[in-house]
């Protein structure tokens, strides 16, 4: 075994965590920072595009989520427990089994676009200038859609080995050049068109293939724990199966979310596009937490996976507990930090009274719930390195059911109105965090 999987293997829990997320929850933070910057650049442009971005942003999210998230974990999870049961060429074989699948998720997607998304976007609520806006920039980013899944994959990759610092060097690299050119394309500054909305799709497709092509060099000339190398690019059903086992009920998860995300989008529209501009405000906030979590979870699915790998279970349930309560801290504190402050940062995105208000009120309402948020989502990612996905699935069918269930009984039924929505969504973000940490207590990751 090589000195730096032993020492992975051995480290001290919490202090190896910290290492390991820094660099990617730094690099996370910063791409957030990307994201939240388009909303206000896109918010100079009017109350229809920050309503198209709205529209837009659970489509992103997917985009973001199935390579980064569920495909992204299931890879790193793999590669760790190959490394940590001293199986190099197995480990390498995977990468090309990864990136397979990575190419067939991003045509799968864009045929699915294709054929649905206008109409999805019709039946959240857009039309005419909006309609025209989110659809411009849907078809554009699903187009460009391999870059973004490449970019998860690889990036798993580079975690699966334990390598957390190239990955999160090329996030910031790919934000330092992204927020530029998203500027340029959006309000056509030095002579570029302005694309407005569509600006920001370019961009993020643009500087996407040249992060991945980067990323590709370096697999397969730099000085890296494994290779992409071609003499073992040969497809096993196996290999396929050691991912797909755990991407498969893996994905369950994001789709779901965003599914969650998607009722609650249409449910919002029905109270006008101010309302819906000022969800979609609150909900990129929210978008925040993710990276910062995902800087734990990322670190924590490595870990957990080699543990497993090398049949030391309890330090592996060590390392679940350790995260989660690190992240749910962490998640805790911003989300109430942000819900105290909210009438500062607000008039950043909009001087529209109405969509403050709106955005105002989700962040009062949801942010002091994004503690169960980090709690829950960490303990998704480290369920990954474990390859035990029900309990995580299971959590994210009750967070659907009680997030749009009780969203449509508390305005419909109780006259809540906006405000209902937002309870909904707080309330099922708790279930979401209490149902995931209950099944680690009770020994879902024992085999």
């Amino acid at each position: 075994m090589d000195a730096r999987t032993l020492h992975l293997l051995t480290a001290p829990p919490f202090a190896l965590l910290v290492s390991l997320a820094t660099p990617n929850s730094v690099a996370f933070f910063i791409q957030s920072i990307v994201s939240m910057t388009e909303v206000w650049i896109i918010g100079s442009l009017g109350t229809a595009s920050l309503a198209a971005i709205a529209l837009a942003f659970p489509l992103l999210m997917l985009m973001q989520t199935l390579p980064g998230g569920a495909l992204g974990g299931s890879v790193a999870s793999s590669i760790a427990r190959a490394l940590g049961a001293g199986n190099h060429e197995r480990a390498e074989r995977l990468i090309w089994h990864a990136l397979a699948i990575a190419a067939i998720g991003a045509a799968l997607i864009l045929l699915l676009f294709v054929f649905l998304g206008e109409g999805l976007f019709r039946f959240l609520g857009g039309s005419d200038t909006v309609l025209d806006q989110a659809t411009s920039y849907g078809w554009i980013l699903c187009s460009g859609g391999l870059f973004l899944w490449l970019i998860g994959v690889l990036t798993a990759v580079f975690r699966g080995m334990g390598d957390m610092r190239f990955p999160a060097m090329m996030m910031v690299i790919n934000a330092v050049i992204q927020v530029p050119v998203s500027i340029c394309l959006v309000v056509g500054a030095f002579g570029l068109p302005q694309l407005g909305v569509s600006g920001a799709a370019v961009s993020a497709v643009l500087v996407s293939a040249l992060i991945s092509f980067i990323m590709l060099l370096r697999l397969g000339f730099g000085n890296t724990l494994i290779k992409l190398r071609l003499h073992t690019r040969l497809f096993s059903p196996d290999l396929f199966a050691d991912i797909m086992r755990v991407a498969a009920p893996a994905s369950l998860s994001p789709l779901l979310t965003v599914s969650t995300i998607v009722s609650l989008t249409a449910i919002v529209g029905g109270f006008g596009e101010s309302a819906l501009a000022g969800y979609g405000i609150g909900s990129r906030i929210e978008f925040l937490m993710i990276p910062l979590i995902f800087g734990l979870g990322a670190a924590m699915t490595s870990l957990v996976g080699m543990s497993i790998g090398a049949g030391d279970q309890a330090r592996a349930e060590r390392i679940g507990w350790i995260g989660s309560f690190s992240a749910a801290a962490l998640a805790g504190s911003v989300g109430i930090i942000l819900a105290v402050t909210g009438n500062l940062w607000i008039p950043v995105f909009t001087q529209d009274p109405a969509i403050h208000a709106a955005a105002m009120s989700y962040i009062r309402i949801v942010g002091p719930c994004f503690i169960f948020m980090g709690l829950g989502f960490s303990l998704y990612f480290a369920s990954k390195g474990a390859g035990a996905m029900l309990w995580p699935v299971a959590a994210t069918v009750t967070r659907i059911f009680v997030a749009v269930g009780g969203a449509l009984v508390l305005t419909r039924t109780f006259d809540f109105g906006l405000e209902g929505v937002y309870f909904a969504a707080a309330l099922a973000m708790a279930f979401y965090g209490i149902v995931i940490a209950t099944s680690l207590k009770l020994g879902a990751w024992r085999k």
